[in-house]
């Protein structure tokens, strides 16, 4: 693989999208994938099937962690101020977390960091099991793991580019978003069933023993098929130039600039979704998990459609990201809990969008030998927005009501999509052009220059 910029994973950039690199890559024409045509390759179908089931332990223990502290507390902020603890260290140390990815061998280093989380797990489920838990083991259990993501999430992220190549990458990193999400279909569902008939501790429980899958996964893996990349010496400036990396390429940072807004404010689902079922419908756990299921069923409609798609386009997330701001204020103004609830189905479809094209966008522009980098300051804003937006959306929403709290994250998102939309069209010298095509109206960005040679003939 090439160690400069515009490496050979990396996409042809949209002009119509996003402004030209000068050190872009020669245009190749997109093309429609299979939908699971990484799966064909061994590596990677041992690494999707273990992340199938420690996925479903992870979002049991979501929902199980979140309906815990609300148990204990009968507070809203107390469950944003987990979430704050869970994504901390992200915050922190996030970059300092892609730096050491960068420099140490992928497989190796996801054993330990998914052990790490299996113990904290088993550890929080004897305690809540016994009868001795109390809400500061929960935001010392939700620390723990953050500190372990903190290498984890960057280490799997770049991880599937070994696993595959740059050939199915785009197609990987959506199944892998597809995985995830499918498995939300199942665990907030069975969380809900072990809460109301046995307790949080048990879905803790399987959480923890869910990790052997992917630990199995990974020491079954064929060293010599891995598509290995050369990992980063040990040398001063290695976090500075990450960050010169990704401020100098607009393709990069404005979408991980509009992700933090998104993830900071109009993600905090736990908070939100927690708090229309408990004081707005007064329905209870089941609610909570009918909600998160039904998000993950557009999320996984959202993550197939992404699978499918030839080239990650920064319109597509853009129009995407307005779409799941204006849906989040639409659904705090829902009268009824099943018009609320059959409004997850289109914001897990557009907030999967967000994600996917997001992800793989950044992913499929970043030269190799700096993709730790450029993913752990991609998931340090995404998900270290956390800390700071999950406290203030409690406390909206515990001041001000449910409805309040997510129509404020919805306009925020929409509103941020907007003016990112408005300066990546000034960047990449853009303008809006609205016509017909087909008999329907379309909206686009066109080249200043293609919009004023076709202006006279208009």
């Amino acid at each position: 693989m090439s160690s400069g910029p515009g490496a050979a994973s990396a996409p042809a950039p949209d002009h119509h999208d996003s402004p030209p690199a000068s050190d872009a890559p020669a245009a190749r024409p997109a093309r429609r994938s299979s939908m699971f045509s990484s799966l064909k390759v061994r590596n990677y179908r041992l690494f999707f099937m273990g992340q199938v089931v420690s996925n479903i332990g992870t979002w049991m223990q979501r929902i199980a962690q979140d309906w815990l502290v609300l148990s204990l507390t009968g507070s809203s902020a107390a469950v944003g101020i987990t979430t704050a603890l869970q994504f901390l260290p992200m915050l922190l140390f996030g970059l300092y977390g892609g730096v050491l990815v960068d420099r140490l061998r992928k497989r190796p280093t996801l054993l330990v960091t998914q052990s790490s989380m299996a113990l904290t797990a088993i550890a929080l489920a004897v305690l809540t099991l016994t009868g001795h838990v109390q809400v500061w083991h929960v935001y010392v259990a939700a620390f723990a793991v953050g500190l372990a993501t903190v290498v984890d999430n960057p280490a799997r992220q770049s991880f599937v580019s070994e696993l595959v190549g740059p050939g199915q990458l785009q197609n990987a990193v959506s199944l892998n978003s597809a995985n995830f999400q499918s498995a939300r279909l199942v665990g907030p569902a069975v969380a809900g069933i072990l809460i109301t008939g046995v307790g949080t501790g048990y879905a803790f429980l399987f959480n923890g023993l869910s990790f052997i899958a992917p630990l199995t996964g990974l020491l079954l893996m064929r060293a010599r098929e891995l598509h290995v990349v050369e990992r980063a010496p040990r040398g001063k400036g290695q976090l500075r130039e990450g960050v010169r990396y990704v401020t100098g390429r607009p393709e990069l940072i404005w979408p991980i600039v509009l992700v933090g807004f998104v993830g900071t404010f109009a993600f905090n689902f736990p908070v939100y979704l927690s708090a229309f079922a408990d004081d707005v419908f007064h329905a209870g756990a089941g609610a909570y998990s009918m909600f998160n299921t039904l998000m993950a069923v557009g999320s996984v409609a959202g993550a197939l459609l992404a699978a499918r798609r030839g080239t990650a386009r920064l319109r597509l997330l853009i129009v995407a990201a307005v779409a799941f701001g204006a849906l989040e204020i639409v659904a705090a103004t829902t009268p009824t809990l099943w018009m609320f609830a059959l409004l997850m189905v289109p914001l897990g479809l557009f907030g999967m969008t967000v994600n996917v094209t997001t992800n793989t966008s950044i992913q499929m522009s970043t030269d190799p030998a700096m993709r730790g980098r450029v993913m752990a300051l991609y998931m340090m804003i995404f998900l270290g927005g956390s800390p700071v937006g999950a406290p203030i959306v409690g406390w909206v929403t515990d001041t001000y009501g449910a409805r309040v709290g997510l129509a404020a994250g919805g306009a925020v998102a929409a509103l941020a999509a907007a003016v990112i939309g408005l300066i990546l069209a000034r960047v990449g010298n853009l303008r809006l052009s609205v016509g017909w095509h087909g008999g329907h109206p379309r909206v686009r960005f066109v080249p200043r220059e293609q919009q004023e040679a076709l202006a006279p003939a208009a």
